[in-house]
């Protein structure tokens, strides 16, 4: 289980009025899996916040990097410390990925207070934002009759609970509600945009000077840095594992 509940902001979070904003372009590495690699030379790094200790992040800091927190918070992941926490009422069909199943984010009763949990660790660890996961399981076929007025009050939600404490937070993918969002959050995260032609949608965030952190995984660079560039992304080539490895345009 998560550590306690605690309102007072950890000694490296950044105040509530100061929170980190990323720019358009803003360089970045994106590694969820396999033993980290901090020599890559790029200013922000986005990794899973179980995995990784408050040491781990003072290291990245004094290596001038900011550092992101990678959250799943529309999807329940049963190799998670706090996977016991979800009554089986709120967990949905599979999401594609082993071991993870969407969320009811209707019932913010229950998800609320196990989310802020989760911010919490990734306030006290020290890290600079959230990456919130899952957020768009209204188009999903997740088991749950979930509208988009339930997606905007859930995303909404985990907004608020991330800026509460201090932290930036970005909006991953769901596309459609960036034009109803895009004030709420403070970046975008999104994969796969150029592969499916829909990178344009995210020009509310770059016109709102924040930052779109993208990756593709089938396309070869040739294919989308051009528009990448044009569009003021930050994009890089992975592979799904999201290891160490990457290609940024």
């Amino acid at each position: 289980m998560a550590a306690a509940c605690t309102t007072a902001p950890g000694p490296d979070a950044p105040a509530a009025g100061d929170r980190w904003q990323p720019r358009p372009g803003t360089a970045w590495q994106w590694q969820l899996s396999g033993r980290l690699d901090t020599s890559v030379d790029v200013p922000v790094y986005d990794i899973d916040g179980f995995d990784h200790s408050r040491e781990t992040v003072e290291a990245l800091h004094r290596d001038g990097r900011k550092v992101i927190c990678y959250l799943s918070t529309g999807a329940w992941e049963d190799f998670r410390p706090d996977a016991d926490d979800f009554p089986k009422s709120v967990i949905g069909r599979g999401n594609g990925w082993e071991g993870e199943r969407w969320l009811d984010i209707r019932r913010t009763d229950v998800l609320e207070p196990i989310m802020a949990e989760r911010i919490e660790m990734c306030r006290d660890k020290g890290f600079d934002a959230v990456e919130p996961d899952n957020m768009d399981g209204y188009r999903n076929r997740t088991g749950f009759p979930l509208t988009a007025d339930d997606q905007l009050r859930y995303n909404r939600l985990i907004a608020k609970l991330a800026h509460d404490r201090g932290l930036a937070v970005g909006l991953k993918n769901d596309l459609d509600q960036i034009p109803e969002l895009v004030d709420d959050f403070d970046f975008a995260v999104n994969e796969q945009c150029a592969q499916y032609g829909e990178c344009d949608e995210l020009t509310p965030f770059v016109e709102a000077d924040k930052a779109v952190f993208h990756a593709e995984y089938e396309l070869p660079t040739d294919r989308f840095c051009a528009d990448s560039r044009r569009l003021k992304l930050s994009s890089l080539l992975k592979k799904y594992e999201l290891g160490a490895w990457r290609r940024a345009c």
